[in-house]
């Protein structure tokens, strides 16, 4: 041994340093047209103040939170309101917690100016003059975030305003933010000399076909411009003068970054999945929504990720190095986030923290992963373009009553505590690393994936759910074993003991039981059975071993008397055997095994199975048949996909006992059946009302967190998405209550 090299036996050696865990709150402030969309508002977090105790708690001690122009001075330059910032900031100062200050998130800034207008940079700079007078113990700010991206979204693609769609709007736009950069950390500098500059960026790379080579090389120099401007790199020897000069940009303006270089303290590297692309000149071989050009060649322009590419190639660790080697600037990943499947979104962020500590074991200056959008974000999916209410959670689940912490919270303070975190779901890749992924098949010789990763177990292989249950577990990428009667009989305490030792799963999933609700009264005996006792015994069994345990109850535990929807804390009422099986069985659980996660739904319908009310109503309508239906009854349908991957997450965020889960919105059976045929394009004038005017309402709602989509996104998704076809006469008819 090398006595120069300290190790931590060695007496007075000291430990590596840990990467630092940095939190960031999604805060972008986006015109499109005239519509300003706030992230801060639409996650919540404007009206909440008990987020930051939450954030602070994690062990998170550096956040980059917004002090965005457009919230403090949205009329006039001179006009300003603090109230909201002066008291959030003192929250922070309270818990420790140091802000990365950011000033410009993708925004275009207040509705008198823009980012083509010549006095952009100065009317930016006099704001974080004011920010850094009035707050002068920040010591760290991003003047703009992302100039790049938000140049090439608002400037060349049109997605944001000014919504231009050519390279001299585009090139403006980025000139005009880094000259805000540096004026405005001179202007902080001013003030607070020692203030560091955090300049984030999306460097995601460009691979392509020969053909297209061109291409990719003009993108890849393209995505530096950033940080080469801010560096003074952009001389007339730079690859990117003459593009400037072309765009109608002159040479002095050039010159003022390298008469003014303002390089970074630190380099942000934001990196997301889809960031790295593919660029195919045979675009027949992708989806239509990858079609693109450049006037000289059309060619597909897909990700990166879903070709089968070189091992390496893509991923954090590529980019990171790229960076270091480039610039030799102390750097952090100031994004780390995944718009997916909780699994996948720990996968992603464990492979950017393995990344990173690589790279730092292997000499580059890495200071920090920071954990972004840790209360999630509204419709990212269209780039704010478009207003579905589409919430992607972070490390906390903004829709709750109370924020609620994921996965991702816990994986986020053990990483802060002791730089390490295990989860059974890591034991396979992200899906960005399965060969599913692929457009085309894999290379022969690609890696595959080797050991014995740990597995879910879940009951009910010849029902609906629990098939649902194994489809959805194999897309994701979670190894389970889906059992039957005769692998194990779920009311039998030895037969469930020895199938558990068998399969020694990480958590059992219970989709077992009695489901013939008309039958229930004339086969109690056997219903209660299935139903209760079997719950029961596996969540003795799950007790025992100390592992989650997760079964389904029904709406039909509550009587429809209430008039509203019901939510979990209302009291059960069973009229009918079968409701009172499942509240039996939701007392015997939650008595068993206090720990266990009992789901109540209602009225499945899905993509992959003919025994609902939906397909058989498709069916019919099809065949030129009459359809009655109730419409008195109101219900809560639930989507099968949506159930059984918003169960997936909240088994592996930890979750326990009773929630609803249904989509959202209520409806009568009759309402039901004439939206799916008006969708499916099927004559609405064969549906009638039944005759029952008994009027009930067995609808579920929450107060724990309406987590599903809105019935009317299931009911499309369920007509584009079924496998199953309306076939006249293939129905099997369902009875609803």
């Amino acid at each position: 041994m090398n006595s120069n090299c300290p190790n931590d036996d060695q007496p007075g050696s000291q430990p590596e340093p840990r990467l630092d865990v940095w939190g960031g709150m999604e805060c972008t402030v986006a015109r499109i047209g005239d519509l300003y969309r706030n992230q801060i508002a639409e996650t919540g977090h404007f009206d909440r103040t008990d987020d930051l105790a939450a954030v602070a708690a994690l062990g998170i001690r550096r956040l980059r939170f917004p002090i965005v122009w457009e919230t403090i001075s949205p009329d006039h330059p001179d006009q300003t309101d603090w109230r909201w910032h002066d008291s959030r900031l003192e929250i922070l100062r309270q818990l420790g917690v140091d802000p990365i200050a950011g000033l410009l998130h993708h925004g275009s800034g207040p509705r008198y100016t823009s980012l083509v207008d010549p006095a952009f940079p100065e009317l930016l700079a006099r704001h974080a003059e004011r920010v850094a007078a009035r707050y002068p113990w920040i010591d760290m700010y991003t003047p703009v975030n992302e100039p790049l991206t938000t140049a090439r979204f608002s400037g060349l693609y049109g997605h944001w305003y000014p919504h231009g769609r050519d390279a001299r709007i585009f090139l403006q736009a980025l000139l005009n933010q880094c000259r805000a950069t540096v004026l405005s950390m001179h202007a902080i500098r001013a003030i607070n000399p020692h203030a560091k500059l955090v300049q984030t960026e999306d460097l995601g790379k460009v691979f392509s076909t020969p053909l297209l080579q061109y291409q990719a090389d003009y993108e890849n120099e393209r995505r530096w411009l950033t940080f080469d401007l801010l560096c003074g790199r952009v001389d007339r020897t730079h690859p990117w003068f003459e593009h400037f000069l072309d765009a109608g940009i002159d040479a002095p303006a050039l010159a003022f970054f390298s008469e003014h270089p303002c390089p970074p303290d630190i380099m942000g590297i934001n990196h997301y999945l889809t960031s790295e692309r593919f660029l195919d000149d045979r675009p027949h071989h992708y989806p239509q929504h990858h079609q693109a050009g450049n006037g000289i060649h059309q060619y597909a322009d897909a990700e990166a990720v879903r070709i089968d590419l070189p091992h390496g190639e893509t991923g954090p660790y590529a980019r990171l190095k790229e960076a270091w080697e480039r610039y030799r600037l102390p750097i952090a990943v100031t994004e780390a986030h995944h718009g997916c499947t909780r699994d996948e979104q720990l996968r992603w962020l464990m492979e950017v923290w393995n990344a990173a500590n690589k790279l730092k074991a292997e000499g580059a200056d890495i200071r920090a992963v920071t954990v972004w959008s840790l209360l999630g974000a509204v419709d990212w999916n269209t780039l704010l373009v478009e207003q579905n209410d589409f919430y992607e959670s972070g490390v906390f689940d903004a829709r709750c009553t109370d924020l609620r912490p994921t996965a991702l919270a816990g994986a986020t303070a053990a990483l802060a505590s002791h730089g390490k975190f295990d989860h059974p779901v890591l034991d396979r890749p992200g899906w960005w690393r399965r060969d599913e992924r692929l457009y085309r098949p894999a290379r022969i010789g690609a890696p595959r994936i080797v050991g014995a990763p740990r597995r879910l177990a879940i009951t009910g292989a010849t029902g609906t759910l629990g098939n649902a249950f194994s489809r959805i577990c194999n897309g994701r990428g979670l190894d389970h074993e889906l059992l039957g009667r005769a692998d194990m009989d779920i009311a039998h305490p030895a037969s469930v003991e020895a199938a558990l030792t068998r399969t020694r799963p990480w958590a059992v999933i219970n989709t077992a039981g009695f489901v013939r609700v008309a039958e229930a009264s004339r086969n109690a005996e056997r219903c209660y059975r299935e139903n209760a006792d079997g719950a029961e015994t596996l969540a003795r069994a799950c007790a025992r071993l100390d592992i989650p345990f997760v079964t389904f109850s029904s709406d039909l535990v509550f009587d429809g008397q209430l008039g509203r929807a019901y939510v979990e804390s209302d009291a059960v009422s069973p009229v009918c055997v079968y409701g009172g099986s499942k509240a039996e069985a939701e007392r015997r659980v939650l008595t068993a095994w206090p720990k266990a996660l009992v789901i109540r739904t209602s009225a499945f319908f899905g993509p992959w199975d003919r025994y609902n009310f939906l397909y058989a109503t498709l069916c019919d309508l099809a065949s030129g048949k009459q359809v009655a239906a109730s419409d008195a009854v109101r219900v809560s349908p639930t989507y099968v996909p949506d159930l059984v991957h918003a169960v997936l997450d909240l088994l592996i965020d930890g979750e326990s006992g009773i929630w609803h889960l249904a989509n959202r919105g209520m409806t009568s059976w009759h309402a039901l059946a004439s939206r799916a045929a008006s969708e499916a394009r099927l004559d609405t004038a064969l549906l009638a009302k039944t005759g029952d005017d008994t009027e009930r309402i067995t609808a579920l709602s929450s107060e724990r967190g309406l987590l599903l989509p809105s019935l009317d996104s299931a009911i499309q998704r369920y007509v584009r998405e079924s496998t199953v076809g309306w076939n006249p006469g293939g129905a099997t008819a369902v009875a609803v209550a």
